[in-house]
Order: C-alpha cells, then structure tokens, then sequence
C-alpha cells in the first residue's frame, strides 16, 4: 500500500493521520511482541467516525499523553475503547478521538 508520510509513533504521525494521509509508522519498544518487533514498520490508514474498530486491532492513538501502536483490548459504552500492549498491560481507556490510525499492513 501506498503511503505519503513516514514516521514514529507520535504526535506528527498522528498529524498526518488526521490530514488523511496513509502513514508508515516505527514503533520502538517490545510491548507489541510477538505481534510487532521493535523497529519494525506499519502502513495505517485514518481512523473516521465511519470507521470498524474491533477488539485485537492495533491503532495508533494516544492514552495519557503518550502515543502507542498498541492492542484494543475491548470496546466499552459511548464510543470508548481500552488500549493494551500484547503483554496484559493495560494502558486505559480512550475516546475514539485519541485513536488515530488503524494498522492495515505489518511490514
């Protein structure tokens, strides 16, 4: 898949998301592990309000001013979604305006 902007997972990253822009995106750590090495790039697509979130997907979006290419673990009442590494550490609960990017392709 195409991609206009390339970067890691933070608030530029985001930036562009929102624009509309595919982005490709590196996230640093191990937390996604097995699913996502460290440095290991993504292809995300905007998230909309029209958009599916479902459970397992992986996002970028923001939780407690951080940003993460991390889990929905599960979807709650009024749009709200709790976010998680691969490793059962939950990070909190969001509104889909902090969920910026949907991941599409694992490269």
């Amino acid at each position: 898949m195409e991609y206009t902007y390339s970067g890691l997972e933070n608030r530029i990253s985001a930036e562009h998301l929102q624009a509309g822009e595919v982005v490709k995106i590196t996230g640093v750590g191990n937390s996604m592990t097995p699913i996502l090495k460290s440095r290991q790039p993504v292809i995300c697509v905007p998230v909309t309000e029209n958009t599916v979130l479902a459970k397992r997907d992986i996002v970028l979006c923001k939780v407690n001013g951080h940003y993460y290419l991390h889990l929905i673990w599960s979807l709650k009442p009024g749009d709200r979604f709790l976010i998680g590494n691969n490793h059962n550490h939950p990070n909190g609960v969001i509104s889909r305006k902090n969920i910026f990017g949907k991941v599409v392709e694992i490269l």
